[in-house]
């Protein structure tokens, strides 16, 4: 059974650069991952394409023959596409059973209320995949509560549209640290939590948002978010190794591939660890990283790999057996923490 992941989200986000990222990290845990660009705008991807909707059409093609605006534009070409299933079908089935990264637009409409992104979606499910929504959202909304509100209505928005198991994931995290302080801790936001302290904040942001006529509309807005409690946010920092296994295993629970079968006698130490959930980072671990002690942490880390690379330039004074029984000692150093999953670690020679 194939697993897919499906990436959702406003211009802008990062869903190119997530997917240019996720593939590289699958590949070096062992995870064999097609990447599928479903927007037609794309015409410079960064990462390998499996599959390319600008095979079947292409933007400039509809602007031209029909007249449509870019907005426009890509509405008819996933229109076309929906139409034009076969295609993507054939082309999936050629994919085998790797796990799939769709590359999705980033008109929002596409997700908020126009069908035919669902309908390929419904239909992609048919063919046996497990998907997984990922709708991304750039982590400067947390800056302006007004911002932040809006978010959560597209976020709520999105997930009963698409109607699939669905994470939402705040990118960019490593750039908070760059703006104005928050007045509340990461967690508040991360979880949702009440959202009647924000209306202070909405009041100083703006005069108009402010104005006491908006007031009632304000609380009905909150209230509306609050009383559906389906919205809450997983976050990312692309570059940062840790980050991209905390998401990745979030994203494994919501569409089961973390209660599948082992994957082999012969994993390595990082698949053990995806499965264990070594990696996981709470909005706490998070704050502290990219918040409170980034520069602190970055310093540390910058030094980490300057001795790393003194030690790989210094000539070894050991024989080569030496060197596989320093290399042994290492991986049983790692495994010591690594809880008990059932599954004997074979190493390869």
């Amino acid at each position: 059974m194939p697993f897919a992941q499906l990436v959702i989200g406003p211009p802008g986000s990062g869903k190119s650069t997530f997917c240019d990222g996720m593939h590289q990290f699958m590949s070096a845990i062992g995870r064999k991952c097609s990447v599928v660009n479903l927007d037609p705008a794309n015409d410079h991807t960064s990462y390998p394409c499996a599959l390319d909707v600008r095979d079947l059409v292409t933007l400039e093609e509809i602007m031209e023959d029909d007249q449509l605006g870019p907005n426009g534009a890509v509405l008819y070409a996933l229109e076309e596409l929906e139409h034009n299933w076969e295609w993507l079908e054939h082309g999936l089935k050629g994919l085998g059973e790797d796990y799939v990264l769709f590359d999705c637009p980033g008109q929002v409409e596409l997700f908020t209320h126009h069908s035919s992104l669902r309908n390929i979606f419904f239909r992609i499910q048919k063919l046996g995949y497990r998907l997984v929504a990922l709708h991304l959202t750039d982590s400067y909304i947390l800056t302006l509560p007004s911002l932040y509100i809006s978010t959560l209505l597209l976020s709520l928005r999105a997930m009963l549209q698409m109607d699939l198991p669905h994470l939402n994931v705040l990118t960019k995290i490593d750039n908070l640290s760059t703006y104005s302080p928050l007045p509340f801790n990461l967690d508040f936001y991360t979880e949702v939590q009440d959202l009647s302290y924000l209306l202070p904040q909405m009041a100083q942001e703006s005069s108009v948002i402010g104005n006491p006529k908006f007031e009632g509309l304000n609380k009905a807005i909150i209230e509306l978010i609050e009383d559906f409690g389906l919205v809450s946010f997983e976050t990312l920092a692309v570059e940062d190794k840790k980050s991209m296994m905390s998401l990745l295993q979030a994203i494994d629970r919501a569409g089961g591939y973390a209660f599948g079968g082992a994957e082999g006698a012969n994993d390595t130490v990082w698949q053990v660890a995806m499965r264990e959930g070594m990696s996981s980072m709470t909005a706490q671990d998070v704050q502290e990283r990219w918040i409170d002690r980034k520069e602190e942490i970055d310093e540390m880390e910058r030094k980490a790999l300057e001795e790393e690379a003194k030690t790989k330039e210094t000539p070894s004074l050991v024989d080569d057996a030496g060197d596989d029984d320093d290399e042994d000692d290492d991986i049983e150093e790692i495994e010591r923490h690594i809880p008990d999953s059932g599954v004997k670690v074979v190493r390869r020679n």
